[in-house]
């Protein structure tokens, strides 16, 4: 990655400025003390009866989880999921909540992906953003081109594990119901940011539920 070009970084740069500076001016709005990755987290973000007829919309809708490079790996990705229907009231006013808080429109954004996460499910560690020098690069350029910010929301607590850990930078956290997780996919000068390197622990126990937008540099098509 290191040597290879990257077409958007002067878009992501440029979003990540005004996310960053939107989001410093938001009182709700907590930045983890980490400066080699911005993750920031807005508690209550959800209210309860939301997030339990998100569940149930997740519960109809899921499927096993796959990979952006379609290569099957049973031991790397073993939750379910499914994108949700954006005609939705509910989901609809979930996507102008994440744009009111980040400024991005919903346009920029993948349709927003529940995820189910039962006992002993999980997600390897992984970022977010694309491989420019993969053989799916020329697919997501023309989907809205590279990966900017990611905002999950937690639907519910989950009685023991089922963190989200940041492992490059030892941080974790806890799902905890209604709260919305943000971070930036790129550093400052908009290149990807490997820092932000991340897995969903498994669950030991209960079940776990999250909504996940992906936005990206240009509306996606």
């Amino acid at each position: 990655m290191a040597n290879h070009p990257h077409p958007d970084r002067k878009v992501l740069a440029r979003t990540g400025a005004e996310v960053r500076d939107r989001l410093a001016g938001d009182p709700a709005v907590w930045r983890f003390p980490e400066e080699r990755a911005e993750v920031y987290v807005v508690d209550d973000f959800l209210p309860a009866s939301s997030c339990r007829y998100l569940m149930r919309l997740i519960d109809d809708v899921a499927c096993p989880s796959c990979v952006i490079d379609g290569k099957d790996w049973p031991d790397y990705r073993t939750s379910y999921s499914g994108d949700l229907d954006v005609r939705d009231r509910c989901v609809s006013d979930l996507e102008r909540r994440i744009s009111a808080v980040t400024g991005i429109a919903s346009e920029r954004g993948e349709w927003a992906q529940g995820q189910r996460y039962r006992r002993g499910e999980f997600f390897g560690e992984h970022c977010d953003w694309f491989d420019t020098a993969s053989t799916y690069w020329q697919h997501e350029r023309r989907c809205g081109g590279q990966r900017s910010w990611t905002a999950m929301i937690y639907l519910n607590a989950v009685e023991e594990g089922g963190t989200t850990e940041f492992t490059r930078v030892t941080l974790s956290v806890p799902p905890r119901a209604g709260a919305l997780l943000l971070w930036n996919n790129a550093l400052p000068d908009g290149t990807p940011n490997p820092w932000t390197m991340h897995a969903a622990r498994p669950v030991l126990r209960g079940v776990k539920y999250v909504v996940t937008k992906w936005f990206r540099a240009r509306p996606c098509q």
